[in-house]
């Protein structure tokens, strides 16, 4: 599946779409916190991420997360991936540890997905 950068929007239909054909339920995506962008469609988090950078994106902004289309609370957005490992950053884990930049991701997806 190529690769799309979300730049205004995605509905969660499209989401959903995407999802049946890639994982059945899940989509993964890379969320550029600084740029306000959303990659989306690559089979690992480092796919997305790469094109993210090759569009100018810094590593430093750009956070792995899970999207379910089909839930409707919170638990949508799942934060882990293997790109979110940066113990030189802070973050030694694969789950977003800060709460500022879990919301700050929040606030973009909730930006560029629409009903």
């Amino acid at each position: 599946m190529p690769i799309t950068v979300v730049d205004p929007g995605i509905s969660r239909a499209d989401l959903h779409a995407m999802a049946e054909r890639q994982f059945g339920d899940m989509v993964k995506a890379v969320v550029d916190v600084e740029r306000g962008v959303m990659a989306l469609g690559g089979d690992l988090h480092a796919d997305e991420e790469a094109v993210l950078l090759d569009q100018g994106s810094h590593q430093r902004h750009l956070w792995g997360i899970n999207l379910y289309p089909d839930q409707s609370d919170e638990t949508w957005i799942e934060f882990d991936s293997m790109i979110t490992v940066r113990p030189s950053s802070g973050n030694r884990s694969r789950c977003v540890e800060s709460p500022s930049i879990r919301e700050a991701v929040i606030a973009v997806v909730n930006r560029l997905v629409t009903s």
